[in-house]
């Protein structure tokens, strides 16, 4: 039983009413009650009180066949934005959401120079016009977070970043005091994976995001929370060896995971004994409809070596929802159900094994899902899902 304060319960009950505001889109006071198990009379202070700071806002109901049309309850999207950002090798992706996380704008800026005072500069940049876009509603900009593909500490300072050769700088201070507001840093496969369980999987409160880029990444929501481990950098599962004495690896392992099973490695192997300019993703979905053998004994082994790994995860961590974010899966035919006879041990337990319906935009969509958890204090979000959420 939860105890505490007045204002601790308060404070409570209302995370609870936004977050089922937010789940059904429009509901009354009457339903919000039924779900909530709150008092009316507690739904009523809580309602006045977000109406008055225009988090929430009224509507009559069009269509009701008897009876009053009932006066419904939706959260006002347009009374704050919320900025993700994804900062990746050669490219920062933005994406600018309003508080139902439903994309307004994206916007790809190319990385012309990898020296950190030069990338910061193009944030701070960034950063600066899009506050100046949100600063006629509400609230504004109402978080910004960002993602790095290295290790985030848990007091959100990286400590290696392998692309841009970054170690122990304190991104997060120097933004911070560049654009005068708050700055979150996270890891980019755990945007991934709150992506996963804000937009898609809102019944699952263990959630696995495996993504399979340019490396592996492991994104992990245990419980409700992020999984970070002792300094907040759990989730290198890229790391782990599938292959001993296998292919050296740019960590001084030999074999990695992310040497069989990531994007990047399976495409090089591929692409090595093609002549002239394969295009990567185009040229392989042409061999795969001509049957091409190369190609298909190579998915083969991806799919294999990309099972090894996932029987290991899921006997770690014991997850319900084990999502895989990799574009070139979802090119080869019948993916999951040939990674589901690879599965065979007894002691395996998992609900369900998917692929992301998101793509490479999951983390930044992660982001702006958590820039908005915080801002409202709901922890666990249930947002909208749409089709042009999809790459």
């Amino acid at each position: 039983m939860v105890t505490g304060d007045a204002s601790y319960i308060k404070k409570i009950n209302r995370a609870l009413i936004i977050r089922e505001i937010m789940k059904e889109g429009k509901i009354s006071r009457a339903d919000l009650s039924k779900i909530t198990a709150l008092t009316r009379a507690t739904i009523s202070a809580q309602v006045a009180d977000l109406l008055e700071e225009e988090l929430v806002v009224e509507t009559e109901l069009e269509h009701n066949p008897v009876g009053r049309k009932p006066i419904m309850l939706s959260l006002n999207a347009q009374a704050g934005y919320a900025l993700g950002i994804d900062l990746d090798a050669g490219h920062a992706t933005f994406m600018l959401s309003d508080l139902t996380g439903h994309p307004v704008t994206t916007e790809i800026i190319p990385i012309q120079s990898e020296a950190y005072e030069d990338i910061v500069q193009l944030l701070v940049s960034a950063i600066r016009r899009y506050q100046s876009r949100c600063a006629g509603s509400r609230y504004g900009m109402v978080g910004i977070v960002l993602a790095i593909h290295g290790l985030v500490s848990n007091e959100e300072t990286i400590k290696f970043v392998p692309r841009f050769q970054w170690q122990d700088v304190d991104l997060k201070q120097d933004l911070e005091r560049a654009v005068g507001t708050a700055v979150h840093l996270e890891n980019n496969a755990n945007l991934s994976a709150f992506a996963e369980r804000a937009y898609a999987h809102h019944t699952t409160d263990n959630l696995l995001c495996v993504t399979l880029y340019s490396g592996i990444g492991l994104g992990m929501i245990m419980d409700g929370n992020f999984f970070r481990g002792h300094e907040g950098f759990a989730g290198e599962i890229g790391h782990m060896i599938v292959v001993p004495g296998g292919e050296p690896c740019a960590c001084g392992n030999r074999g990695c995971w992310e040497k069989y099973a990531s994007e990047t490695s399976v495409l090089r192997n591929i692409l090595a004994a093609e002549p002239g300019d394969a295009s990567d993703m185009e040229w392989i979905s042409r061999r795969i409809a001509d049957g091409d053998e190369q190609v298909l004994d190579a998915l083969n082994q991806f799919v294999y070596y990309l099972s090894i790994g996932l029987n290991n995860v899921i006997n770690m961590y014991n997850p319900d929802v084990v999502v895989i974010d990799s574009e070139l899966l979802r090119m080869v035919p019948d993916a999951l159900q040939r990674i589901h006879h690879q599965l065979h041990s007894q002691i395996s337990h998992y609900r369900e094994i998917t692929l992301s319906g998101m793509g490479r935009k999951s983390c930044v969509m992660g982001a702006c899902a958590l820039a908005i958890s915080r801002f409202l204090n709901v922890p666990v979000l249930s947002l909208p899902s749409g089709d042009d959420l999809a790459d």
